[in-house]
């Protein structure tokens, strides 16, 4: 049987977080942890799919980050989406680069953008243990994608942290690099909130996060009316940047 852990202080939260996941996959089985003792003592003995948790537990203010580390210690390869109110701002990248799937940000996002995101990571873990190794990319490489969306992106071998809709995005530009992709096209990458807005503040944070390793990235272009395209000429900021 699939076992998932909730780890989450506020019981209410649990409770939703817990009912979202049973209604959407009611096979599986929910386990709710609310402290940081008993949910290390779950890790430890426990095979989890996947587990979702959240940064604060009662009065400790990263039992989260301790969590994760454990995780990774001890039971490497299994995913964690973190739940927090921490802005999103600030602890994606720190969740990313302690190797978190995602960050979702309480109040920011409703039922249908949880499940589309639980079932993404249950869905890449899957097919990853039925798919052999990749190889490691080289860092020469100008984008590197995983595949399985387990590792962020890394553009000239630097980490770029994006959430998975954003992550999906930015595949599906550099894969038609060269062609206008839609904003059609997009709706059906972005899943839910399919409107333009939501695609255009997606692109947004996918620019951001590659200026905040190349302030001169410039290769994603808007075609006012049609979309989105990967430019053609996306590496010579950097090639110049590297000149320099």
């Amino acid at each position: 049987m699939t076992k998932i852990a909730v780890i989450e202080d506020d019981q209410p939260t649990s409770n939703q977080l817990a009912g979202w996941i049973r209604a959407a996959r009611p096979e599986i089985q929910v386990d709710q942890w609310f402290n940081r003792d008993d949910a290390e003592a779950a890790l430890a003995r426990e095979d989890y799919a996947l587990v979702v948790l959240d940064i604060e537990l009662g009065r400790e203010r990263n039992a989260g980050v301790a969590l994760i580390n454990s995780i990774n210690k001890h039971r490497q390869g299994t995913p964690v989406l973190v739940v927090s109110a921490m802005p999103a701002a600030i602890y994606r990248s720190i969740m990313k680069a302690l190797d978190a799937w995602d960050y979702l940000q309480k109040t920011t996002f409703e039922e249908a953008d949880f499940i589309d995101t639980f079932l993404d990571i249950l869905r890449a873990t899957k097919h990853r243990q039925s798919e052999p190794a990749a190889d490691k990319p080289t860092a020469a490489e100008e984008l590197v994608l995983d595949p399985l969306w387990q590792r962020t992106p890394t553009w000239r071998g630097e980490r770029i942290n994006l959430p998975l809709t954003a992550q999906r995005i930015l595949a599906t530009l550099y894969q038609r690099r060269g062609e206008i992709v839609s904003y059609d096209e997009l709706f059906d990458v972005v899943k839910s909130g399919r409107n333009r807005d939501n695609v255009r503040k997606h692109v947004s944070t996918i620019r951001e996060a590659f200026r905040e390793i190349d302030p001169d990235f410039d290769g994603i272009e808007n075609v006012p009316m049609r979309g989105f395209r990967w430019s053609a000429t996306a590496a010579a900021p950097m090639a110049r940047k590297a000149a320099r």
